[in-house]
């Protein structure tokens, strides 16, 4: 007797596995313990805030590269790294920026002196069954890497700006493969260098990428980890673009569907170009989403570090942020 009902319970729980929806499957491997794995090694003291252009930059790409290798994502076109060179006026010229279009660069290689620098995005994919439509989730891997000059601690970790991303975008890659799906549209994930020197990743991305007009939608984080008001600790900040209101559906579909605790501060924004790498693609009339937790006496500081991040925090919007992007890749909008 004793057997039987153990084989009954055991039929019960496969069954009611094998019931699981695709996203029931993706939030399940979501979770606190791996947002603290890849948190805590981007904006560890060896990494040095992983400014662009330095090794310790290459060492964070690089661990991005093998997190993607690892769970199975697919390289884009045959690679994970995407080099591009930014350029850079000597610097004793006031109001000189990073450049990466060609134009300006042709410029700058003009002059007498200029900077270089030689960045790489990281991108993976998962190719969908209709491979002529893309969307893109993605976040930023740099920071403003050491001060040596600084008094006390001179390491800028980048914990929530913009690990607390990163980590976000490594989970929905996960998530995505975890729900035993092929999606309807081609997913990228992208992981931009270079966006603390003025969006340069995401900027050689939208310039090069020459499939751009096939891009339907682009997700970004930046800053996803902090409280702006500690009496408002599930407080996200949602940006989206204006004619897309269906983006602020979702989440607010997603919230109640799937309970999860998030008190959004919904922005409709009819030309969302500021702000992060999203501006990038907001220029070239791509949709988007993106989320972020406000500013915070921390931010673009050394004192930006793990053990201040809201990890609930980190782990409810990366499982709103996978709905999104599943619901991107899956339905019209």
């Amino acid at each position: 007797m004793r057997k039987t009902a153990l084989l009954l319970w055991a039929c019960a729980c496969s069954a009611a596995l094998w019931a699981q929806s695709p996203e029931e499957k993706g939030l399940a491997v979501i979770n606190q313990a791996t947002a603290e794995a890849h948190i805590g090694f981007l904006a560890s003291d060896n990494l040095e805030g992983r400014e662009a252009g330095t090794r310790e930059g290459r060492v964070a790409g690089d661990y991005i590269a093998a997190q993607l290798q690892t769970m199975g994502i697919a390289p884009l076109d045959g690679s994970y790294f995407h080099p591009f060179e930014a350029y850079h006026l000597e610097r004793q010229k006031r109001g000189a920026r990073w450049q990466v279009h060609p134009d300006s660069v042709a410029v700058i290689r003009q002059t007498n002196a200029y900077q270089r620098l030689d960045l790489r995005n990281v991108l993976g994919m998962i190719e969908g069954k209709n491979p002529n439509e893309i969307v893109i989730v993605g976040a930023h891997y740099d920071h403003l890497g050491k001060d040596p000059f600084l008094a006390g601690d001179q390491i800028y970790n980048g914990a929530d700006d913009n690990a607390s991303g990163v980590s976000a975008v490594l989970q929905i890659a996960r998530a995505f493969v975890a729900t035993g799906q092929q999606p309807e549209r081609t997913i990228l994930f992208a992981f931009w260098d270079g966006e603390e020197k003025g969006l340069l990743g995401s900027k050689a991305f939208v310039q090069s990428f020459a499939r751009m007009e096939q891009v339907k939608g682009y997700l970004n984080f930046d800053m996803i980890g902090r409280n702006n008001d500690e009496s408002k600790p599930n407080h996200v900040v949602y940006f989206y673009t204006e004619a897309k209101p269906q983006f602020g559906d979702w989440l607010k579909e997603e919230i109640a569907t799937y309970h999860l605790d998030l008190a959004p501060d919904y922005r409709p924004w009819d030309n969302p170009i500021g702000g992060s790498d999203n501006g990038s693609f907001a220029r070239v009339g791509v949709p988007i989403i993106w989320y972020h937790t406000d500013g915070h006496p921390d931010y673009h500081q050394p004192s930006d570090h793990a053990e201040r991040i809201n990890w609930k925090k980190v782990v409810e919007i990366t499982k709103a942020s996978f709905l999104n992007m599943w619901y991107m890749a899956n339905r019209k909008f």
